[in-house]
C-alpha cells in the first residue's frame, strides 16, 4: 500500500538524480566538506568594506570580559556607568563589580520564581504557564529594566570590593544546582498546597527556602559587602580614600544617574505589536515589585534616529540584538553580506524580520553598547560596538555592525526620555499591552562568550 505522506524510493531517486547531475553541487560539496560552510561562504568584500573608522566615537576604557557566563546585559549596563566613575575620579580605567549584581540578581530571581509558583499554585504542572516557569528559574539572562531594578535596590561597588569568582565567570554548574533546588522547593510548595496548606503558611515556608538560596550564593559568589572603603590613585598619582560607604551611597556619590529617565525602545515588526504602543511581558522580571519590564515599539527608522541622536551627544547606548546572525567572532564583523550562504548551498534563505520573530528563527540574545557611528551625509552606514568578550575578538574587543545588519537583527535600544518626541513619550507612558511569557519580546540577553568557530 502506498503512503503519500512517507518518503518513497521514487522520491529519493529523483533527489539523487537532481543532485548528481549538477557539477556545481559537487564542487560546493568538496569545498564545504574540506573547509566548512563559513570559510567557503565568507565574503571578502565585506571584510574590506567594514572599516573600524567612525565619524562619531565615544572614548571608553578597556573592554571587559564576561567569560563563560550569560551576564552580557549586566556587563553592558555597568560598562556605561563605569565611564562616569573613571571621568569623575580622573582614572585611566575602572570596573564596577559584576559579581555583586549577579549575586543579587540570582537571589531576586529565586524569590520571583517562588512567588510565581505561589501565584500559579492551583494550576496543573503540565499547563503551559507552569511548564514555562519551570524551564529556567534562575538563568543568567536579563533585560534593561531588570538591571535598573537591581541598582535601585542594591547599588553598586567597585570590582575589587567584590571580585569575580570561579562560578561568577563559569556559571553553568552553579545555575544547574540552583535550578535543582528551586524546582525541589516548587514541588514542596505545590505538594503542601495539595495537602491543604493555606497561602499564608506557604509564604512563610518560602522565606525558609530563600535562606537556602542565600547560603548557596554566598558559598559560590562570596558574601556581598554592606560597607566598604573606596580607595584609588588617579592619573596624577594622587591617592584618595572614601571610607565606610554603602553600595547605595557609592552609586549616588560617584555615578548619580537617574536610570528611571531611560526607556527601552524596540523594533518588533509583527502584526500583534502595532508601532506607537508600549508593551510588557507577563512573568518577566527579577526584583518582585521592582521596575516593570516595558518596551515602546517603533519603526526601524525611528529607532535608528534615536540612537544616532544620543550618540551625537556623546552618550553610549545599551542595546539588544541577535548577535549570532551573520556575524564573525574573530573579525568582530556583523554584516548581512558577510556570508554567501545562499550561493554556497544553492538555495534561498529569505525570511523577513517579521517572519524570523514569528517562526522563532531570531530573538534578542545578546546585549552590548554602541560607542560610535559612522555618518555619511547624515545617515549611518556602520556602528561601533563595545562587547564584553574580552580584548581578543574583533578589534581589541570592539565589534563593527553594518547599518543593514542593524535593520535586520537589532531589536532594542535604551534611550533617554529627552530624545523621544512628545507623541512617543506619551505612548510610552500608556498602560502597556501585556504579552504572553513566551512571546519573542520576552527573550533575555543571555549569550555567553562565543568560542572560535562556533
Amino acid at each position: 500500500m502506498s503512503n503519500e505522506k512517507a518518503i518513497s524510493q521514487e522520491m529519493l531517486q529523483a533527489f539523487k538524480t537532481d543532485y548528481r547531475n549538477n557539477v556545481q553541487y559537487q564542487v560546493s560539496q568538496n569545498a564545504i566538506i574540506k573547509n566548512g560552510i563559513r570559510n567557503v561562504a565568507i565574503n571578502h568584500r565585506s571584510l574590506i568594506d567594514m572599516k573600524y573608522h567612525f565619524s562619531i566615537e565615544i572614548p571608553t576604557g578597556k573592554v571587559t570580559h564576561q567569560k563563560q557566563s550569560g551576564r552580557c546585559w549586566m556587563f553592558a549596563g555597568l560598562n556605561i556607568l563605569r565611564e562616569i566613575v573613571a571621568k569623575r575620579c580622573n582614572l585611566h580605567d575602572f570596573e564596577i563589580s559584576q559579581n555583586h549584581l549577579m549575586f543579587w540578581d540570582k537571589f531576586e530571581k529565586a524569590n520571583f520564581f517562588l512567588e510565581s509558583i505561589l501565584e500559579t499554585i492551583d494550576e496543573d504542572t503540565d499547563s503551559r504557564l507552569v511548564s514555562w516557569l519551570l524551564m529556567a528559574p534562575v538563568q543568567d539572562g536579563g533585560q534593561w529594566d531588570m538591571y535598573v531594578s537591581l541598582i535601585e535596590k542594591y547599588g553598586v561597588v567597585p570590582k575589587e570590593v567584590m571580585p569575580e569568582t570561579f562560578h561568577s565567570s563559569q556559571s553553568g554548574v552553579m545555575n544547574a544546582l540552583l535550578t535543582v533546588k528551586l524546582r525541589e522547593q516548587a514541588a514542596a510548595l505545590r505538594k503542601q498546597r495539595a495537602e491543604g496548606a493555606d497561602l499564608s503558611a506557604l509564604a512563610s515556608q518560602k522565606q525558609l527556602m530563600l535562606n537556602d538560596i542565600y547560603r548557596i550564593l554566598c558559598l559560590c559568589l562570596g558574601e556581598p559587602p554592606e560597607r566598604f572603603d573606596f580607595e584609588y590613585r588617579d592619573k596624577d598619582k594622587a591617592f584618595t580614600r572614601d571610607a565606610d560607604l554603602t553600595p547605595q551611597q557609592f552609586y549616588q556619590q560617584y555615578i548619580g544617574v537617574d536610570l528611571g529617565e531611560y526607556v527601552s525602545v524596540i523594533h518588533a515588526p509583527t502584526k500583534d505589536k502595532p508601532y506607537g504602543k508600549s508593551y510588557t511581558v507577563q512573568y518577566l522580571g527579577n526584583v518582585h515589585s521592582g521596575r516593570q519590564v516595558k518596551y515602546l515599539n517603533v519603526d526601524i527608522g525611528v529607532l535608528k534616529q534615536l540612537a544616532v541622536n544620543q550618540l551625537q551627544d556623546g552618550e553610549p547606548i545599551w542595546f539588544g540584538c541577535d548577535v549570532g546572525q551573520m556575524s564573525d567572532r574573530d573579525t568582530g564583523i556583523m554584516d548581512t553580506a558577510l556570508y554567501h550562504y545562499e550561493a554556497a548551498l544553492h538555495t534561498v534563505l529569505r525570511l523577513t524580520k517579521e517572519e524570523r520573530l514569528d517562526y522563532r528563527e531570531s530573538v534578542l540574545t545578546h546585549a552590548m553598547v554602541f560607542t560610535g557611528v559612522n555618518l555619511v551625509n547624515g545617515k549611518p552606514n556602520r556602528w561601533k560596538v563595545q562587547n564584553s568578550w574580552g580584548c581578543e575578538p574583533g578589534k581589541d574587543g570592539y565589534f563593527i555592525m553594518s547599518d543593514d545588519w542593524f535593520e535586520q537583527f537589532m531589536y532594542q535600544v535604551v534611550i533617554h526620555k529627552k530624545y523621544l518626541s512628545p507623541e512617543l513619550a506619551q505612548a510610552f507612558e500608556q498602560q502597556p499591552v501585556e504579552l504572553a511569557p513566551w512571546d519573542p519580546m520576552g527573550s533575555l540577553a543571555v549569550l555567553r562568550m562565543q568560542q572560535p568557530n562556533e
